[in-house]
């Protein structure tokens, strides 16, 4: 079941939301937007992607593309929102690491003016490892999908 407010309407996850459930800041954090919420199960993450973005003077200049690997960091960020959400003590001490990436594919580039949306389905937990499916949307279509794996590490010893 879709999380909702007091009033009844979807739960939405804004900047200052999503900023106390992760520990990416700008320029590296990717997304906007949290909405679609069902612990335990699946989130979707929005981006809008602008010009103004770091990686596009450089990726392509004359044709400016988002990188597919930010649109998988996408992917990972909206996953982790997923995990410290339901747990929230968890931002505060534990960070969200990606362990693995599989069958990546990259179907359509994605470009200044586009919104993208992160779909992530939870697939399996065992301990403190995690396996989503992540699709990315632009519109109906579908630009990227991986299956990828994260695991909680403590921030302690990530130093």
């Amino acid at each position: 079941m879709v999380l909702k407010n007091d009033i009844g309407d979807v739960l939405t996850l804004l900047h200052n939301d999503i900023i106390k459930l992760i520990p990416h800041r700008h320029p590296f954090l990717l997304i906007d937007k949290i909405t679609d919420i069902c612990l335990n199960k699946s989130i979707t993450g929005i981006k809008a992607v602008s010009f103004n973005e770091p990686y596009f003077p450089g990726h392509f200049p004359e044709h400016p593309v988002l990188p597919g690997v930010l649109i998988l960091e996408g992917m990972a960020q909206t996953a982790a929102c997923l995990v410290s959400y339901e747990h929230k003590s968890l931002s505060k001490n534990k960070l969200v690491f990606f362990t693995g990436i599989d069958k990546a594919k990259f179907r359509k580039p994605v470009t200044p003016g586009c919104v993208l949306f992160f779909k992530i389905n939870l697939i399996t937990i065992k301990r403190s490892l995690y396996k989503f499916n992540g699709e990315a949307f632009v519109g109906e279509k579908l630009v990227a999908s991986s299956i990828f794996s994260a695991m909680l590490v403590d921030k302690e010893k990530a130093k």
